[in-house]
């Protein structure tokens, strides 16, 4: 690990390299302009599934998505809430309040610029492709889940905290359906269904919204209840109480003198952070795992390349700001990400741009998100949740992949449904190493050369054996394919050992080749290695293993290995 100056502006430095032009400004500024607009309620929808008033999303948003573009390592990201958050923040917000939730999240933060300090960037690329799929689909389910309350406008206590409970609150509180809300749900989740196909440069999400904000008033006059943001939320002012959301700036605050889960003051303790630490970390994997997969898709698109390690630090600089000012946690979204390429964006300017368009909508169009349906929402939310569980990418994966990989899938599903993020998490990265070095191991192999497999074993002593040994010799794969060396007829007295094909050894293989050399040693068995890498020999000699006379010598091919055991044997 290189601990040398952090490659921070490493996207502002591409930008200048590539050059850039007046015909790339404009395009940054229609980036800009169009992905602002879409972030505008998805972000106000996001902050409120994860349990906190919406303009704590619209601050995110203004303070992590600049810092993020001009510190990180994607000239393309568009960061900001995102949906992959929701089913670990929830727990969070419900727990330990909005200053808990903006306190881990600052944890996450110095976890990601650690992350980036250390050069990890590269690493997150090894996590397999049916783990990020099986935390997907599983966020996916739950998401959709816990919109069924809006959607349908449900009654609920509110009171559950795990999946299976709050599906079954939500079956219990079917009855309290009002047909207004699911009337509102159900056109909104058409328009957004149907609007791509026929008006695809028109973002679906927007018109959905319209049509259900319209719909909602025209309810409401004709005297159906229709559950609003105004009604649901408020903010106070001098001791009066506003609907929706304030229309100023967020202020600096400290999280710890923010509300708990139980309305009081966050006390910042030893205890606090250690109880914070676990769901910390979840949150910093899977913010790196997100940003980075949204940065390689850009690179698809655009045929760019960008700095995973400098993104990290981006990433970690804007979860550690943003809380200061209210905003929760953060991190590059593929969906806006697409659309700010799609759009024109050349450089990290066009997410600047798109946070400046949420900061105007504060300021001027507050008053008018009262009036945004809750159905509203929640129909945006349930479409989102749909994109991000790839049922499709799910179901063709369990038709076609090896065992394991649906194994493994399935078992993250289940973990993020069924128990929560930090626990799914955490065996995700257990099961994608176990998975990496069961792969690893199967590469390596070891077995007996017969006389016929090389011309300078034709003629062979009877005493001696010749084994060939291929693939890393690592912990997974060290033992099982050393163990081949102990099993010969008692009359043997010299060993070949074909290493040629071992790239690599660690310390559990040197281990056990320095248990089977002590065991020749002790039986007067002579030991010729052949064909060893320089890096393999390196090693062999600085752990101790050395040429002795009788006993261990390192020849080029198999015909100096046979001239060598000859010349043993007459001795």
């Amino acid at each position: 690990m290189s601990f040398s100056a952090p490659p921070l502006f490493s996207a502002w430095r591409q930008t200048w390299r590539a050059g850039y032009t007046l015909e790339r400004l404009r395009g940054d500024l229609v980036a800009g302009l169009t992905v602002g607009i879409i972030a505008i309620p998805l972000a106000m929808a996001l902050a409120i599934a994860v349990g906190v008033p919406p303009q704590h999303g619209l601050y995110t948003v203004l303070v992590a998505a600049p810092l993020i573009a001009l510190t990180g390592g994607s000239r393309f990201n568009v960061s900001g809430p995102t949906a992959a958050f929701v089913v670990i923040l929830l727990p969070i917000t419900q727990q330990y309040g909005l200053g808990g939730l903006l306190l881990c999240t600052m944890l996450a933060g110095v976890i990601l610029i650690a992350l980036g300090l250390m050069r990890a960037g590269r690493l997150i690329q090894y996590i397999p492709y049916p783990v990020i799929l099986g935390f997907t689909a599983g966020i996916g389910v739950v998401i959709a889940t816990l919109q069924l309350k809006d959607l349908l406008g449900l009654s609920t206590a509110g009171h559950a905290k795990h999946y299976i409970e709050q599906l079954g609150e939500l079956i219990v509180a079917l009855p309290s359906a009002r047909l207004g809300d699911g009337v509102i749900g159900a056109v909104c989740l058409a328009v957004l269904i149907a609007w791509p196909r026929w008006v695809p440069r028109v973002p679906g999400h927007l018109v959905a919204l319209l049509v259900g904000t319209l719909l909602g008033l025209a309810m409401e006059r004709a005297g159906w209840p229709i559950a609003t943001l105004g009604e649901r939320f408020s903010y106070i002012v001098d001791g009066v109480a506003y609907p929706g959301i304030p229309p100023f700036l967020p202020s600096f605050d400290w999280p710890w003198n923010l509300p708990d889960g139980q309305g009081r003051p966050l006390i910042l303790s030893y205890d606090l952070l250690r109880q914070l630490l676990a769901p910390a970390f979840a949150i910093a994997m899977l913010g790196a795992i997100e940003s980075l997969l949204c940065a390689v898709v850009a690179d698809g698109m655009t045929g760019s390349k960008h700095d995973p390690n400098a993104e990290l630090i981006g990433q970690g600089l804007g979860n550690l700001v943003a809380p200061l000012f209210g905003g929760i946690t953060a991190t590059a979204a593929i969906a806006r990400s697409a659309t700010n390429v799609r759009s024109g964006a050349s450089s990290p300017l066009a997410a600047i741009i798109h946070s400046l368009v949420v900061l105007v909508a504060i300021v001027l169009l507050a008053p008018l998100f009262s009036y945004l349906p809750m159905a509203a929402l929640a129909a945006l939310l349930v479409m989102v949740a749909w994109n991000m569980s790839e049922a499709g990418h799910v179901l063709h994966t369990l038709r076609i992949a090896p065992r394991s990989d649906v194994l493994v899938l399935l078992t993250c599903l289940s973990l993020t449904v069924l128990f929560d993020m930090v626990l799914a998490v955490a065996v995700g990265l257990l099961l994608a190493a176990g998975l990496f070095i069961k792969r690893m191991s199967e590469l390596t192999d070891s077995a007996e050369l017969p006389r016929h497999a090389h011309h300078a074993l034709l003629n062979l002593p009877e005493h001696v054996r010749c084994y060939a040994i291929r693939g890393p010799l690592f912990f997974g794969a060290a033992e099982k394919a050393l163990d081949v060396l102990r099993r010969f007829d008692h009359g043997v007295r010299v060993v070949i050992v074909d290493m040629s094909a071992v790239p690599m050894l660690d310390m559990t293989a040197l281990v056990a080749l320095e248990n089977i050399l002590r065991d020749y040693r002790k039986q007067g068995i002579g030991l010729i290695l052949v064909g060893t890498a320089p890096r393999v020999r390196l090693k062999l000699r600085r752990a101790g293993v050395h040429r002795e006379q009788r006993q261990l010598v390192y020849v080029q091919n198999l015909e100096q290995a046979r001239v060598k055991s000859e010349k043993w044997l007459a001795a």
